[in-house]
């Protein structure tokens, strides 16, 4: 199956252009079914796709629930798996997928978390962009929440995706498709002050990138990550802060706000509106709990 998967996965690269981190984890996935086949004795060592059954895969979705994989999570493994196969199928390597008849795990249903606005601009005013680092933070946390831009998104950024003429920035989304993005004034002057002090970075000659680390290379998603954690870690003390967080952020309060659904779907790059539609129950409770608050009689106990 070795050779099977490795051609999966240059369709993935070349066909389907998708970023290095989500084919790294489809093959991780796919590595973890068949190390799991052979380690239970199900299977022989790299045994062919064909020779993988329904009761396989059935086996191995349960193992991950029973050993405390979330739903959610098992989910994508089989999503992996369905991928897989269903590109097996369609290159004519296979005549039947094994997953066809398997139904995903429910997920259990739980709504995003997102920061307040007083501890986003918590989190803003204490990157003071008085260096070429801190002008840099600046501007990463302003893009974030100011365009609701994936993490993946703005590592990739360049100098040519920026529009400041315009108030836009081009970004590349899943599946390399592209979208234009309005830039605030908050993120266009963050944006404007780092790029005055990019060049204290030392760029390389053929580096592109609008983010850079002190080496003058491009900024690392882990790079990112962790300068998001630091900044946000002194201003929230909810947990797993992170860039995903600010994205969340950035919708429930454009929403909070009167914005309509379908324009955060096209700005967050959604394929679908229901994708979106879960930060409808965010900002629904949001109105709740500030009616509760605020009208003199909300109080149904009094």
């Amino acid at each position: 199956m070795t050779g099977e998967v490795e051609s999966f996965l240059l369709y993935l690269r070349r066909e389907k252009r998708y970023s290095i981190h989500t084919i790294k984890a489809y093959g991780s996935d796919l590595e973890q079914f068949m190390d799991y086949l052979v380690e239970t004795n199900r299977v022989h060592e790299r045994p062919a796709a064909s020779e993988i059954t329904q009761d396989h895969i059935r086996a191995y979705m349960g193992s991950l629930i029973q050993y405390g994989m979330s739903k959610r999570s098992a989910a994508r493994k089989l999503a992996s798996l369905r991928a897989f196969f269903g590109y097996l199928i369609r290159t004519d390597q296979m005549d039947r997928d094994p997953t066809a008849a398997l139904p995903f795990p429910k997920a259990e249903k739980t709504l995003p978390r997102f920061l307040s606005e007083a501890e986003m601009a918590r989190a803003l005013e204490l990157v003071h962009p008085d260096s070429p680092l801190r002008s840099r933070d600046r501007a990463i946390l302003e893009l974030f929440y100011g365009t609701g831009i994936r993490l993946s998104e703005l590592v990739g950024v360049n100098l040519e995706d920026l529009r400041l003429g315009d108030l836009t920035i081009r970004v590349l989304g899943k599946g390399r498709k592209e979208r234009i993005l309005p830039l605030g004034k908050s993120a266009y002057n963050a944006l404007k002050q780092y790029l005055d002090m990019r060049a204290n970075f030392k760029p390389r000659a053929d580096e592109w990138a609008v983010f850079l680390n002190p080496m003058g290379k491009r900024l690392s998603v882990r790079g990112v990550q962790l300068i998001v954690q630091r900044w946000l870690r002194n201003a929230s003390e909810k947990e797993k802060l992170s860039p995903h967080l600010i994205r969340h952020t950035f919708a429930t309060h454009l929403l909070d706000r009167g914005a309509d659904l379908e324009s955060v779907k096209e700005l967050l790059g959604h394929a679908s509106l229901s994708t979106t539609q879960v930060y409808t129950h965010l900002t629904r409770d949001h109105l709740l709990k500030v009616y509760r608050q605020a009208h003199p009689r909300s109080d149904l106990d009094s």
